[in-house]
């Protein structure tokens, strides 16, 4: 048993706790006095982030790439995410609906159409509405919804699932340092790293509410001309608050679980009723070429920082740089939950999954809408100037059963924000509770207020105007990334240096010494059952 295992699971709250809470509080209270300032200083910061550090996060999201590709090959895939009798708690099916919720969510309705329309019209390299703007704005899209987001997201879970359910150490992102930090992450360094990790949550989840608010006024407004402004907002949080929250109450297992499963029925049922209505086979057909295309310059995209290319340079910091750092400040977020629901799959199972599934629907979601976006907006120009929360919208009025159409999508970005809200409130938690699988409820109801506020604070920033309220959305994506993205490299050296370690003295090879994994196997499995009478002895005493 490791010996980080004996925190006292008692303590109502943690150092993390309180330092996050503060640090959360002093920002949603300087976004709410100074809204205004707020949104400037925020801005002033990602240009400086964008313009000196674009490499910096093009490099170091390659890299997360290329060492998920190799751990896919390598023979620490072989190594469980857990001992060597556990199974996975959730079925496939079930498993991929959760990570996909919680990896995505609200950002795919938000973005289905809107993205390859803005790119087509102004797109980063290419002359605006011609042939080869078709072929960017999809293929554009590919690569910031693709590979490098679940690689970003699978090394962090990795981490977190190897260190929690093989190793025994706590459920907290400062656990997974410990082959490089050894003990001083039980101390000072531990809670600097996890306050940190915190914190990009919290952005990370609240940039994803922001959105939903913002899109789910703006379908509102444009079907039933209700108001789109800030206190409209204000009230769908409200609202949805109130929801997740209740079903945060219900626990992982049940609420997070039916949600996820409705968001795939649902995401289903709307990208297929788009595929039969739209135009079926150019979809397919582009679909598969844009595939083609994001191949075949992967390498070349992955590394152009556009030092020569003024265009394409304030294309990327409106969208390649914000993907970026929206991916890496979500990271602690879904790579805690998707290492919660992952015990007792391989390294190579769990990474091939992450990394392909979800990437492959992604190619095929974006194609389904924004092969639909664009052929419409071709037909009703005025689409292409509408704003990006209102666009789908605009897309469904003009093509069959639009308003059932629009009323689905609106009850999949609810349940969306419901199940990326209720997930971060799990995760949240979890880093505040010394790693507690089962967090107080009264903690998870404070961090669901608390990424609420924070969420209302950059739309109040932007003044509730879509344009304004995106740029601060994009702002705090970039800002909040940066610090953990150091954090975030320390995971992947820490990771592989135990891993690696473990791999030596198991033998593994592309075909491993099999005397000695069996050797290993009887150790890990008297390792288990010591384990499992000591829990039950320690119930004994209790009871009497």
């Amino acid at each position: 048993m490791n010996s980080s295992n004996q925190y006292d699971s008692n303590k109502k709250i943690s150092p993390v706790f309180l330092y996050s809470a503060i640090l959360v509080a002093i920002v949603v209270l300087i976004g709410a006095i100074f809204p205004e300032k707020f949104g400037e200083v925020t801005n002033n910061i990602k240009l400086w982030i964008t313009n000196k550090l674009g490499w910096y996060y093009l490099i170091l999201t390659t890299i997360i790439v290329f060492f998920c590709i190799f751990l896919i090959f390598s023979p620490i895939g072989k190594l469980k995410l857990g001992k060597p009798n556990d199974k996975p708690e959730f079925n496939t099916i079930s498993w991929f609906a959760m990570l996909f919720s919680a990896g995505m969510g609200i950002g795919l309705v938000f973005y289905g159409a809107a993205e390859p329309m803005a790119d087509f019209a102004s797109p980063p390299s290419a002359t605006p509405e011609t042939k080869a703007a078709y072929t960017e704005a999809l293929r554009s899209t590919f690569f910031h919804w693709g590979f490098h987001a679940w690689a970003i997201y699978g090394v962090v879970a990795l981490a977190l699932a190897y260190a929690q359910f093989r190793k025994g150490e706590p459920g907290l992102i400062s656990r997974t340092l410990r082959p490089i930090l050894g003990n001083k992450v039980e101390g000072p360094i531990g809670i600097v790293v996890d306050v940190l990790a915190v914190f990009a949550t919290v952005v990370g989840v609240a940039v994803s509410l922001g959105m939903g608010a913002l899109q789910i006024n703006g379908g509102l407004s444009y079907l039933f001309n209700i108001p789109n402004n800030i206190w409209v907002q204000a009230i769908i949080i409200v609202v949805v608050t109130i929801l997740f929250i209740t079903s945060a109450w219900s626990g992982l297992s049940k609420g997070i679980q039916y949600l996820s499963n409705l968001n795939i029925t649902l995401g289903a049922v709307l990208m297929i009723a788009v595929l039969i209505i739209g135009p079926t086979v150019l979809i397919l057909n582009l679909m598969t070429s844009s595939t083609g295309h994001l191949l075949n310059s992967f390498l070349l995209n992955t590394f152009d920082t556009a030092p020569l290319n003024h265009q394409k340079r304030d294309w990327m910091s409106k969208w390649t740089l914000y993907y970026w750092g929206w991916w890496l400040s979500w990271s602690p977020f879904v790579g805690i939950f998707i290492a919660r629901v992952s015990k007792g799959r391989s390294i190579r199972e769990f990474i091939a999954g992450v990394l392909l599934v979800p990437a492959l629907v992604s190619f095929i979601w974006f194609s389904v809408f924004g092969v639909l976006g664009i052929e419409t907006g071709k037909k009703h120009h005025h689409l292409f100037n509408m704003s990006p929360e209102t666009q789908l919208f605009g897309v469904f009025h003009h093509i069959p059963l639009g308003m059932a159409l629009s009323i689905i999508a609106l009850i999949l970005i609810g349940s969306f924000f419901i199940t990326s809200a209720d997930s971060a409130t799990f995760v949240l938690g979890m880093q505040t509770s010394f790693g507690s699988l089962e967090p107080r409820n009264t903690v998870k109801v404070s961090w669901g207020i608390a990424q609420s506020l924070i969420a209302f604070v950059l739309l109040f920033a932007g003044g509730g105007n879509g344009a304004e309220a995106l740029n601060a959305i994009q702002s705090a994506a970039i800002i909040s990334a940066l610090p953990f993205s150091i954090v975030v490299i320390m995971m992947m050296i820490s990771f592989y240096k135990d891993a690696n370690q473990e791999r030596k003295f198991l033998g593994l090879t592309l075909t491993p010494n099999k005397h000695r994994l069996q050797e290993y196997v009887q150790y890990q499995q008297q390792d288990y059952e010591e384990d499992i009478l000591e829990k039950r002895e320690a119930r004994r005493n209790a009871n009497k």
